[in-house]
């Protein structure tokens, strides 16, 4: 079985088909259709991964996120049917590592628990040389290659690209990249990611204008998208 998996939802319709899905790829799972016993289900059974909906009817699902959070780094991936930023923003603030909105894509929303629950159980390593696409990350050295050839980064830049490698499939806010790079006196300088994106952006990517690895969520923040990530120490 490759993990446990808690579905918070209360719409039947939509447990059904997670109950498919999840059963299809060979994920355990149990169910709870309420804020309430989703705090109980998670605090009793310690799942690997939490399907959240925020609109639950007895309170919002942000209150379990926050719960989660004051005791566990367990993934939460949400899935809403809130499309609006402020909400993305409020739930990844609060924690939440990924959300999907409905109606999604079963690949969607499979790629996404996959992400979320390597990112679980990875470890950023004294001396760890990340590799993916043409682009190789080499901490112990803080040198970064593309193709094989070095390129130089400034430190914000390095710091930058370091945070999202550390998150990479996760999406992050303008206010958690800017805390994490630049400290929480500058979370409101939202220019400043733009700026050194692009920077990024041009000196990393094939083709800058159509970012296949730094990609932006609209209003939101960025991602780092890997289809695949070899990691090795040496």
């Amino acid at each position: 079985m490759k993990g446990l998996i808690l579905i918070v939802e209360d719409d039947p319709a939509i447990r059904r088909f997670l109950r498919a899905t999840l059963a299809a790829e060979e994920y355990q799972y149990f169910e709870s259709v309420t804020a309430g016993d989703g705090i109980a289900q998670i605090d009793a059974r310690r799942p690997d991964l939490l399907l959240l909906d925020l609109g639950l009817p007895d309170r919002d699902g942000l209150e379990v996120i926050r719960h989660v959070r004051e005791t566990s780094q367990m993934p939460i991936v949400v899935l809403s049917a809130r499309g609006q930023e402020k909400d993305k923003i409020s739930a990844l603030d609060l924690g939440a590592d990924d959300y999907v909105e409905k109606p999604f894509a079963v690949g969607e929303l499979l790629a996404r628990i996959r992400a979320a629950l390597r990112r679980a159980v990875a470890t950023v390593q004294p001396g760890a040389v990340f590799r993916f696409g043409h682009i190789e990350f080499d901490m112990d050295k803080r040198a970064v290659r593309v193709a094989g050839d070095e390129v130089h980064l400034t430190p914000h830049e390095y710091k930058l690209l370091q945070v999202l490698i550390k998150h990479s499939g996760k999406v992050l806010t303008h206010r958690q990249l800017l805390n994490e790079v630049w400290g929480p006196s500058q979370i409101d300088q939202a220019q400043y990611l733009r700026v050194y994106i692009a920077q990024l952006r041009r000196k990393l990517e094939t083709d800058p204008a159509r970012p296949k690895h730094l990609q932006t969520e609209p209003g939101v923040g960025y991602r780092l998208v890997v289809d695949s990530c070899e990691t090795s120490v040496q």
